[in-house]
C-alpha cells in the first residue's frame, strides 16, 4: 500500500525519537566504562617500560599479559622489579620509565617532588607477616622471638617500604630485634627464609602466600601497619597514552580483581 507524505513524516519522527532515547540511555554506561572495565584499544602503540615494587611481581606480570591482550599494539617490556627506593633512585637519575608503581607513598613523593610525575593514585594495600622456613626449625612463635640472639633474623632495610613497616611493627610491639641481615627488597628476605639461610623474617602477606617453602606465624599488630601502593605515568613517558592506559587498567575492576585475588587490599 502506498504511504501518504503525512504517514512517512510521522514514521520519520518516531524513528528520530527512538534513536534519541537510545542515545540518552547509553550515556551513564559509557561514562562508567573507564573505571569498570579494562582499557581496550586497537589504536594504542609502542613499547611500555614499567618499574614496580618487588612485591608486585606476580600481580603485574599477570596484569601486563592481560593489558597486552586488550591492546595488541602495545608491547610491555620485561617489568623492572626491585625495592621501591632503588626504583625511585633510578628514575631520579634518568632511567627511561613510563610507569612507576611504588610499595609506599614516601618513595613516590621523591619522584613527584622532582617534577617527574604528578597526581599518583593509590591502587592497593598490603601488610606484613612473620615467616619461617617450612617445619619452623627455629621454633618461632611470635614477634618477641626476633629478639633472641641465637636465631638468624633477616629484615628489609629501613629505606625500603617493607623495612619501614617492619620497624614500625616491631616498635609498636616493643621488640628490639636481633637482626643478622638487612635486605634491599622483600623478595630477598623471602628467599633467605625459604632457603633456610634465616630462621625468621618479615615479608608481605602476598609474598608469603606465593612460596610453599615458608610458613607464617601469627603476627600480632600487623593489621595496624598498612602500606599503601601508588601508581603514576611519568611526565616524560615515551608513550604517554599507553602509559596512562596501563595506569587506568590497574585501577579498573579487572585490575582490582587480579590484585585482590593475590591478597592485596583496596585503599
Amino acid at each position: 500500500m502506498r504511504r501518504t507524505p503525512l504517514t512517512a513524516l510521522a514514521l520519520a519522527s518516531a524513528l528520530a525519537l527512538a534513536l534519541t532515547g537510545c542515545a540518552a540511555a547509553a550515556t551513564p554506561a559509557e561514562s562508567a566504562a573507564p573505571t569498570s572495565s579494562p582499557t581496550a584499544s586497537s589504536t594504542l602503540t609502542g613499547e611500555l617500560t614499567i618499574s614496580a615494587a618487588a612485591s608486585l611481581k606476580k600481580a603485574f606480570d599477570e596484569l601486563a599479559v592481560e593489558f597486552e591482550a586488550a591492546n595488541p599494539g602495545v608491547d610491555v617490556k620485561p617489568i623492572r622489579y626491585d625495592g621501591s627506593s632503588t626504583l625511585a633512585t633510578q628514575i631520579l637519575e634518568g632511567a627511561s620509565v613510563d610507569v612507576f608503581a611504588s610499595a609506599d607513598e614516601k618513595n613516590m613523593k621523591k619522584v613527584v617532588d622532582a617534577s617527574l610525575a604528578s597526581a599518583p593514585e593509590l591502587f592497593a594495600t598490603n601488610v606484613l607477616t612473620l615467616v619461617v622456613p617450612k617445619g619452623n626449625p627455629g621454633k618461632v612463635t611470635g614477634l618477641a622471638d626476633l629478639a633472641k640472639p641465637d636465631l638468624d633474623v633477616v629484615l628489609c632495610a629501613a629505606e625500603v617500604p617493607c623495612g619501614a613497616a617492619s620497624t614500625t611493627l616491631l616498635q609498636n610491639a616493643g621488640v628490639q630485634a636481633s637482626v643478622d641481615s638487612y635486605e634491599q627488597s622483600v623478595t630477598a628476605v623471602l628467599t633467605k627464609v625459604a632457603s633456610g639461610e634465616a630462621d625468621a623474617g618479615l615479608v608481605y602477606v602476598t609474598d608469603a602466600a606465593t612460596n610453599a617453602d615458608v610458613e607464617t606465624v601469627t603476627t600480632a599488630g600487623a593489621d595496624a601497619v598498612v602500606n599503601r601502593y601508588p601508581i603514576v605515568a611519568l611526565t616524560h613517558a615515551a608513550h604517554p597514552e599507553a602509559a596512562a592506559a596501563f595506569v587506568r587498567f590497574v585501577l579498573s575492576d579487572a585490575g582490582r580483581s587480579v590484585l585482590g585475588g593475590l591478597g592485596f587490599g583496596h585503599p
